[in-house]
């Protein structure tokens, strides 16, 4: 799992449309952080965008709409992968991205509240696994050039070594509430490289099936 957000002064696209859904956007991600998916009002969000609610309720129809095109928009605005050249420096360049958007106050409440969601909606959580989906599909070049480099094993399985790498941050997250920083990011990216070089992370490697 890995998410990366360019927040703030994202470049966006100019235009009326694009203004409406980044104010939209942009008050629901508060709303979310603040109450949660379940206190997520369509009404509100359009009152608080200075948008029409007849506008907010046919482009997005209902609260998992607005959630899953928050989504989409985190993604678009995600920073590019990092290629440096090491696998190492490019897993540790991955993790600490990861930390510094999980440290923040309301990009960790937000990723709360919408994981917690994603568990009792399907379509928030068809729209969670899209932008993992888009993250991974992002960073996977940095693993591929590391089997081309000789670093890493062939048939290692990227979607694998990058989980592997942001798993124990999204734990103190959800779980533990230890610290995110960067110390914990980067023991986390050397942890990832050493199994990854071990071949641990093999497509058919004992434990991964396959």
């Amino acid at each position: 799992m890995d998410h990366d957000i360019a927040w703030p002064g994202s470049v966006r696209p100019g235009g009326r449309t694009a203004r409406v859904r980044e104010s939209v956007l942009e008050v629901a991600g508060d709303l979310l952080a603040d109450r949660g998916f379940a206190h997520l009002d369509l009404t509100e969000v359009a009152t608080g965008a200075g948008v029409g609610k007849t506008t907010v309720y046919r482009r997005w129809r209902t609260p998992a709409g607005l959630v899953a095109d928050l989504l989409v928009d985190m993604a678009e605005q995600s920073l590019p992968r990092a290629d440096t050249g090491s696998l190492l420096e490019d897993l540790t360049a991955n993790a600490r991205l990861v930390a510094k958007t999980l440290a923040d106050g309301r990009q960790s409440n937000l990723f709360r509240a919408v994981i917690a969601a994603a568990t009792c909606d399907d379509a928030t959580a068809a729209a969670l696994h899209t932008f993992y989906d888009t993250r991974l599909d992002e960073w996977a070049p940095c693993v591929e050039a590391a089997v081309a480099r000789g670093e890493a094993p062939a048939g290692t399985d990227p979607r694998t070594v990058l989980s592997a790498v942001s798993a124990p941050l999204y734990y103190r997250l959800l779980a533990s509430g230890d610290p995110i920083d960067d110390d914990i990011a980067d023991r986390s990216a050397r942890a990832a490289t050493i199994a990854t070089v071990a071949g641990t992370f093999v497509i058919g490697a004992p434990g991964l099936g396959g």
